[in-house]
């Protein structure tokens, strides 16, 4: 007799893509004059600056708080930061109780999720869309509607507006995006806002690159709505701008009753956020802001560096789909999927990166000639030295 028991949570997703990418380096030996160029992962690896380290250091030696159970939704001094900060750069209004703190940014899009969705209810997600928002859709029983972005990887509200359903509770945008580095135009931004307001769904928009951003002032005017939170809810993270990925701090900003339902998700998972990664962040926040800058400058020279070198793979039949962040997404011109390539460039290239078959549902058609490039661990001389490697396999071209 077969049984008819659902299935637990987590075998509702498929694996974490970057640990299935490290297994592929399992038994695989890289010669000194090729060393792996490891491009799979958008996280910094090296330890935030050395004033910051010395920040923490005196963090951990002099502020026994640090050490303890703090607040569920954050340390206020923090959340007042992020409101402050946020307030001035948006050109908006936001207060510290709309604020939460969190365990990465990839906890605030749970919670967010968990304070929205119901079994079966629906999200929108622009494919390619960020493997670990599927995966909690998955897990958290949310159905995930694919909205396909076509050139340029923006998505459209129009096209949104197609999908919407009774059981669809919100729309989430990643801007700059993730996988495809491009950064939304304000108005693409404010197109989804008034559509999810029209409709009575929320709009999650995922900011955690937002320091990485080439242009200069507010990449979206909808903060400056004072009636922002009945739709909006920002996440972001502090990883990716001091270095911090080890300590697990993100942000959530909304109405103040959606952090009150979060609350009760956020304590049954952590209690409280890392409590030396808030204090750093907020040290952090108050002190590099010119670090930082130098920090944006580097990045916007590796996404130039990519331009510069795209032409040697434009010669082999290579687009640039997107670029910007941490990211540059590429169509290949081989014969075979994309899994199956960035399987075979670990041996013969030296080369680790993501195939578009982990960014993309199976459904849609993309996915198997395209990959991921996260470049924020290579530099000028690290991109052309990929490009490189890439321009000269040997394999076989689609017909």
């Amino acid at each position: 007799m077969m049984s008819t028991r659902a299935l637990a949570r987590t075998a509702t997703t498929f694996a974490p893509p970057v640990m299935e990418a490290r297994r592929w380096l399992e038994g695989v030996t890289h010669p000194a004059d090729r060393p792996l160029i490891n491009v799979s992962q958008a996280a910094p690896v090296d330890p935030p600056p050395p004033q910051m380290l010395e920040a923490i250091a005196q963090i951990v030696l002099t502020e026994p708080e640090a050490h303890l159970y703090g607040q569920v939704l954050g340390l206020p001094e923090l959340r007042a930061e992020v409101a402050g900060h946020w307030s001035d750069s948006y050109g908006g209004q936001i207060r510290a109780d709309q604020v939460a703190i969190t365990s990465g940014c990839n906890q605030a899009y749970a919670s967010a999720l968990m304070t929205l969705c119901a079994e079966g209810d629906e999200v929108i997600l622009p494919v390619p869309y960020y493997f670990n928002h599927r995966m909690w859709n998955d897990m958290a029983g949310v159905t995930t509607v694919p909205l396909p972005t076509g050139a340029g990887l923006i998505p459209d509200a129009d096209d949104a507006a197609a999908l919407i359903t009774d059981r669809t509770r919100a729309i989430v945008l990643v801007s700059p995006n993730n996988p495809g580095g491009v950064e939304y135009p304000a108005e693409t931004l404010r197109g989804f806002f008034d559509l999810c307001r029209a409709r009575g769904i929320a709009l999650i928009v995922d900011e955690t690159y937002r320091d990485f951003d080439s242009r200069t002032g507010a990449p979206h005017d909808l903060f400056s709505d004072p009636d922002w939170d009945d739709t909006l809810i920002q996440l972001y993270s502090f990883s990716k701008a001091y270095r911090l990925t080890g300590h697990r701090v993100g942000a959530m900003t909304a109405s103040v009753a959606r952090l009150a339902e979060a609350e009760k998700f956020l304590d049954t998972v952590a209690i409280c956020p890392n409590q030396i990664g808030q204090r750093a962040a907020l040290w952090g926040m108050r002190n590099l802001s010119q670090w930082l800058a130098g920090e944006r400058a580097e990045i916007l020279d590796r996404r130039a560096a990519i331009a510069d070198n795209m032409p040697k793979l434009a010669a082999q039949g290579w687009k640039l789909l997107g670029c910007g962040a941490y990211f540059a997404y590429l169509e290949h011109p081989f014969a075979m999927t994309s899994a199956d390539f960035a399987r075979k460039l670990v041996a013969e290239a030296g080369v680790l990166l993501l195939p578009g078959t982990m960014f993309m549902p199976p459904e849609i058609p993309g996915g198997d000639t395209q990959v991921r490039v996260a470049f924020a661990n290579i530099d000028r001389a690290g991109v052309g030295l990929l490009f490189d490697r890439l321009a000269g396999l040997p394999f076989a071209h689609r017909t």
